[in-house]
């Protein structure tokens, strides 16, 4: 159990599940040929999922002093699993994850495509190591590589599959996924500051210059409730160009319901959050809206299947 919880198992499982929820979702419902077979699609997946895994690992293994202030029941390096081992546990993580990737490459012929695995490796140590003190970089790298795994699925199963013949409808395909990392980034962003909140008084102790411990946390709770009006705008956007015109109500009514309305909760919530106990409510909130916006993909796919029957 220790383990599990070293590597976020129950984050991991959301990212294994978003990628499958894109892939059987939404791309397989669309009758297109694409480049991985299913087994090669789970190691994509399995991939995606290690690599992430080791991320995890090395961020705590740099936070233990921070991780003794801000949660100090929840360390798990130094305390219920070793320094050395859990140093063992990221290099045969991002080993395997690497090697996978080295593989998927050159299934689709594009071996290249291999340092893709390498650089989110490489950033993630760096992030663990020094970004994540950074004003808003750490917080922005890592909402970026979140939106990474949902690119990466275009990237080794849309592109190698397109030609002249499908060049438009793939190019569709990849556009609407570029959609939800976007939609992905903002989110994560977000909630990457909120946590900066929860974690402040460690934070502060330790120096590091988070966007909470720089600005307060009066003024970031003020930031937050104005950046929040990004992913709102976009959704309001998307429905009104996209899920309106093309009758798609049923995903519309989803996407108010369950992405929208939490989304202007948290505006509300926000605006006078000052403990510990409500920016870990909010991320809680946050990591439920990536959840249903994600899966909305899969909505938005019968929605269609349902008005062309």
């Amino acid at each position: 159990m220790n383990f599990l919880n070293l590597i976020r198992y129950k984050n991991l499982l959301m990212l294994a599940l978003m990628q499958l929820v894109f892939r059987y979702g939404f791309l397989k419902l669309q009758k297109t040929d694409l480049a991985l077979a299913h087994w090669q699609y789970a190691l994509l997946v399995l991939s995606t999922v290690l690599i992430a895994g080791a991320g995890y690992v090395i961020n705590d293994i740099f936070d233990q002093e921070t991780d003794l202030e801000n949660k100090p029941n929840k360390v798990i390096v130094g305390k219920s699993i070793s320094e050395t081992t859990a140093y063992n546990i990221y290099a045969f993580l991002n080993v395997t994850g690497v090697v996978i990737g080295f593989y998927l490459a050159n299934v689709i012929m594009r071996p290249n495509f291999a340092a893709i695995f390498v650089f989110i490796a490489a950033t993630l140590y760096i992030y663990a190591s020094s970004l994540k003190q950074m004003l808003l970089i750490g917080n922005i790298v890592v909402a970026l590589l979140l939106a990474s795994s949902v690119v990466i699925i275009g990237i080794f199963d849309i592109f190698p599959a397109t030609d002249y013949s499908n060049q438009k409808a793939m190019g569709s395909l990849f556009s609407i996924l570029l959609d939800y990392a976007i939609f992905a980034f903002m989110i994560n962003l977000i909630r990457e500051i909120v946590k900066d909140l929860e974690d402040f008084e460690g934070d502060y102790k330790q120096g590091m210059q988070t966007l909470a411990v720089v600005l307060g946390v009066q003024k970031t709770t003020k930031f937050l409730f104005v950046l929040n009006f990004a992913p709102i705008i976009a959704l309001l956007f998307y429905a009104n160009n996209y899920l309106i015109p093309n009758h798609l109500v049923v995903a519309a009514i989803y996407s108010l319901l369950f992405v929208l309305g939490p989304l202007i909760y948290f505006s509300i919530k926000i605006w006078s959050s000052t403990s510990k106990s409500d920016f870990t409510l909010l991320s809680t909130i946050l990591k439920w809206i990536l959840f249903f916006g994600i899966l909305s993909i899969l909505i938005i796919s019968l929605n269609i299947q349902y008005n062309a029957s």
